[in-house]
């Protein structure tokens, strides 16, 4: 199968700058485009997925502009974490004994003021190194992930554990990666600033290739959360012997991982999971 390939490029005071390569397979890629082309359609099109992505992002920028971040409140912090999937049912117990003004300091070191990104996985392990280390606090990479992304998305692809997670081997790069024998396979592809670069650049690539000429990057992120929600309806179909295709909604994982589910706008009842096991909810966005 042909696969889609990038080479090292661009030079920094005459030093080449090695960049990932990464080995992605163009076949996978139009399999997931065109299912999540046909799934789409059943509410209200691709197009409505991308105004649905357009207002995270909108809300995201509002609360963490430079204006408003030095404000963030409670309240709005943990209206953000219910549109991140993996953070909104771990970050509840945590917060019950955490100080807003300190979370208000990690965020506005983390987003810092850089605009090349050249000092961005410094400033992940930074935001990441101010939380307890260990396995249960492996949200932590998620939330900085799409705090900067969505804050900034031309300047931050989705740098999420489930689009590549180096220690785990798994994520959407290796469910799209270019090899006969992948399910044997352990890729040797740092999760940096610059391999998510790549990646954006190859499926933006691809998308271009496919008609897509508007909203980029919102597409970038759709067919991305298509591509990870197609490998969990497969591992479903094969260890639980589930079909899924019958009994959900076959757009249901792709929006959650972006986060979309995240709030009932006729109740404003959230996924954001509470210390006391309830549900967080937004009231003023019930009819907006």
């Amino acid at each position: 199968m042909p696969a889609l390939n990038i080479f090292n490029r661009g030079e920094t005071e005459g030093e080449v700058l090695a960049r990932p390569v990464l080995e992605l397979s163009g076949p996978r890629l139009r399999q997931s485009f065109e299912r999540l082309l046909n799934n789409a359609e059943e509410h209200g099109g691709v197009e409505a997925y991308i105004q649905g992505i357009g207002f995270k992002a909108s809300v995201f920028q509002e609360a963490l502009s430079e204006k408003n971040l030095p404000d963030l409140d409670e309240k709005t912090f943990i209206g953000l974490c219910a549109f991140i999937a993996p953070v909104r049912r771990r970050i509840g117990k945590w917060m019950k004994g955490s100080d807003i003004t300190a979370v208000r300091n990690r965020i506005q070191a983390l987003l810092g003021d850089a605009t090349d990104g050249a000092d961005t996985d410094a400033r992940i392990q930074a935001f990441c190194a101010t939380f307890p280390d260990g396995g249960k606090y492996r949200w932590v990479r998620d939330l900085a992930a799409e705090l900067l992304h969505w804050t900034n998305p031309e300047q931050y692809p989705l740098m999420t554990r489930w689009v590549w997670d180096l220690k785990a081997n798994t994520g959407v790069i290796r469910e799209i990666w270019h090899a006969p024998d992948i399910d044997h396979m352990s890729l040797d592809v740092p999760n940096t600033y610059e391999t998510f670069l790549v990646l954006r650049e190859e499926l933006s690539q691809f998308l271009a290739d496919n008609g897509v000429f508007r909203d980029m990057l919102f597409y970038v992120d759709l067919l991305t959360a298509q591509i990870y929600a197609d490998y969990i309806c497969e591992q479903g179909g094969t260890y639980l012997k589930t079909d899924f295709s019958s009994e959900i909604d076959p757009m249901e994982y792709t929006r959650r991982m972006l986060g979309l589910d995240g709030v009932d706008v006729e109740s404003g009842r959230t996924r954001m999971k509470l210390p006391d096991g309830g549900r967080y909810t937004m009231p003023e966005l019930v009819d907006c």
